[in-house]
C-alpha cells in the first residue's frame, strides 16, 4: 500500500528534511548530531542568533542574511509554551515553516499545506536534536532548527521555524469492548502483544462491497475525516499473502483520514470509529488500486487490514 497505506508518494516533510531518523548531516551515526549540538561551533552559534524570528498573524516569519551557512545541525529555543508538558513517547503536532540559506526565500509550510507534522518523540524515530530539544518542553515550544542543505552549490543551510502545537500519549494496542463479528468474513487471531494474524479458510464468498467490522469497540474519540490518527495495522491481499504490517516494521504509522493522503477504503471505512478500536476492513479494488498494480499488490485487488486505531492526534 505505498508500503504506509499512504496513497500519495510523498514522505512526510521531516522525513525529507532529516528530522525523522538520521540526521542529514551525520550519515555515519544517529547520535553524531547529538553531540555536535552540545558542542555548537562559534559560528553555527552566531548564524542562529542572527535570524530574526516575528509572528505574522500566528504564522512564523523569519529574516536573516545570506547566504546563511552552519557547519551540522544547530538547534536554538526561541520561545516556551505554555501547554502540557511533553513526554518521551507521544506523538507530538509540530507545525514549521522552511527557508532555503541561500536567498531566504520560503520552501515549504505546514500552514500553506493546512497539516501540521506528526513526529513520534522515541529516540532513534527523530533526529537527538529535536528530542533534546522538545521532550520535557510544554505544548507551544517554539524552535529554529538549522542543517547544512547538501544539495545546494553554495553549501547554505535549510533553516526551520519549529513550533509545537500538540502532544497525544498514543496507546500500546486497541483496548475496549470486544465485538462479535459477522458472518462469513476471515477470522482474526491476536497473539499476545496484539499483533493479529489472519485465517481465510472459513470464507467461501468474497464481499463485493467495503466492509468495516469493529472488532474491539474502543471508548476514545470519534475519529472522522480530516483527522490525523495513530495506528497499527496488517493488511493481506484476500485469501493470498500478508504485503505490509506496521507491526512487523517495529514503528507505528500516522497519517491524515483524508482522500488523496489514504486509498478511499481507509477513510470511508474508519471514520466514525473511537480511538482505542480495532477494525477489520475488507476492501473491493473500487476503493483501493483498481485496475492498476501497487508494488507487490496485483491489479483488481480485494485488500483486508487489520487496525488498531491508536490516537487521534
Amino acid at each position: 500500500m505505498k508500503k504506509n497505506v499512504i496513497a500519495g508518494a510523498m514522505l512526510g516533510t521531516l522525513a525529507v528534511l532529516g528530522l525523522a531518523a538520521c540526521s542529514p548531516a551525520s550519515d555515519a551515526n544517529p547520535s553524531a548530531s547529538a553531540s555536535a549540538a552540545a558542542d555548537t561551533s562559534a559560528a553555527d552559534s552566531a548564524a542562529l542568533e542572527s535570524i530574526q524570528w516575528t509572528d505574522k498573524d500566528g504564522v512564523p516569519a523569519l529574516t536573516f542574511d545570506t547566504p546563511l551557512t552552519v557547519g551540522d545541525v544547530a538547534t536554538r529555543h526561541v520561545a516556551d509554551g505554555d501547554g502540557a508538558v511533553i513526554e518521551a513517547g507521544q506523538n507530538v503536532s509540530l507545525d514549521y515553516v522552511v527557508y532555503s540559506g541561500d536567498d531566504a526565500s520560503q520552501i515549504y509550510s505546514t500552514y500553506d499545506a493546512g497539516t501540521p507534522e506528526v513526529v513520534t518523540m522515541t529516540e532513534g524515530q527523530v533526529v537527538q536534536d529535536l528530542y533534546d530539544q522538545l521532550v520535557g518542553q510544554k505544548v507551544g515550544t517554539q524552535l529554529l532548527y538549522v542543517y547544512p542543505d547538501t544539495s545546494s552549490e553554495t553549501g547554505s543551510a535549510v533553516v526551520m521555524a519549529v513550533t509545537a502545537t500538540k502532544a497525544v500519549t498514543p496507546l500500546d494496542r486497541a483496548t475496549g469492548t470486544a465485538v462479535t463479528p459477522k458472518d462469513g468474513l476471515p477470522t482474526v487471531t491476536l497473539d499476545d502483544s496484539g499483533k493479529p494474524s489472519i485465517d481465510f479458510s472459513t470464507v467461501d464468498k468474497k464481499p463485493s462491497d467495503l466492509v468495516s467490522q469493529t472488532l474491539i469497540e474502543g471508548d476514545g474519540e470519534t475519529v472522522k475525516d480530516g483527522d490525523q490518527i495513530t495506528v497499527n495495522y496488517t493488511g493481506w491481499i484476500w485469501k493470498g499473502d500478508q504485503f505490509d504490517s506496521s507491526w512487523d516494521a517495529g514503528q507505528t504509522a500516522s497519517f491524515t483520514l483524508a482522500s488523496g493522503s489514504l486509498i478511499d477504503g481507509w477513510v470511508k471505512g474508519l471514520a466514525g470509529q473511537k480511538v482505542g478500536s480495532q477494525v477489520l476492513l475488507v476492501i473491493p479494488p473500487s476503493l483501493a488500486y483498481g485496475d492498476q498494480e501497487s508494488d507487490t499488490i496485483p491489479a483488481n485487488s480485494t485488500l483486508v487490514f487489520v487496525v488498531d486505531i491508536l490516537a487521534k492526534n
